[in-house]
């Protein structure tokens, strides 16, 4: 059975193998480890083999396991890459240092707010539902410019890209492609796209950060 370090070795190499393929300088994406469901312990042995950079989607969760571990590792950057309710912006905002799930004017102007309370300026980037999925957050694509604008010339947020995730039952390079497109014509230079199944492919698209999880950390056990 392969160790958790071992199946980061493994993503890393792919990665680097996606950036050489499609013509990505080297280094130029960045792995988020997705450390959802995970315990501390779980974690170390990733923390161990250097890697700084995680994700999770809850923030009770991620100020649950991410204080000790922060005392034990230096340079860790924690990203929420999970839905935000408003009401947990204040713990968000003190929790993370990067935001991937802004995708309405409510939580734009939360977040704002709380940064400018904290005195933080945390980079977010905007969720945007490329399949237009009733059932999942974001923001519609024809809504994105308006957003965007509103979100750096009204709100004041620090808005560094844009965040999907495709519909599982389509094929994600459209999704991606999209994504990238919007970015584009928004002068948005980063793009949080690709997770375990797909992460390569998106790197072909132009991902600058991959979140990938059960590929680093095993299957979860959502119980």
């Amino acid at each position: 059975m392969t160790s958790a370090a071992d199946r980061l070795a493994n993503v890393q190499a792919d990665i680097r193998s996606a950036e050489a393929e499609f013509g990505r300088p080297e280094g130029s994406v960045t792995l988020i480890a997705v450390s959802k469901t995970f315990e501390a312990d779980e974690i170390r042995p990733v923390l161990e083999a250097g890697q700084q950079v995680f994700g999770e989607n809850r923030v009770q969760e991620a100020m649950h396991k991410w204080p000790g571990l922060r005392e034990d590792f230096d340079g860790i950057e924690l990203h929420l890459i999970g839905p935000l309710q408003s009401n947990k912006a204040k713990e968000a905002v003190a929790t993370f240092d990067v935001v991937h799930t802004v995708d309405r004017p409510k939580i734009a102007r939360a977040l704002k707010a709380e940064m400018e309370k904290q005195g933080r300026d945390l980079p977010c980037f905007i969720q945007v539902n490329t399949g237009e999925e009733p059932q999942k957050a974001g923001i519609a694509p024809k809504d994105v410019d308006a957003f965007v604008k509103e979100c750096k010339e009204d709100v004041g947020l620090n808005i560094v890209g844009l965040m999907c995730i495709p519909p599982v039952d389509e094929a994600p390079g459209e999704h991606f492609a999209l994504l990238e497109k919007i970015a584009a014509r928004n002068g948005l230079e980063q793009l949080s796209m690709g997770m375990s199944s797909d992460y390569p492919v998106a790197v072909g698209f132009g991902a600058t950060h991959v979140r990938v999880g059960s590929a680093i950390f095993g299957s979860r056990d959502y119980t």
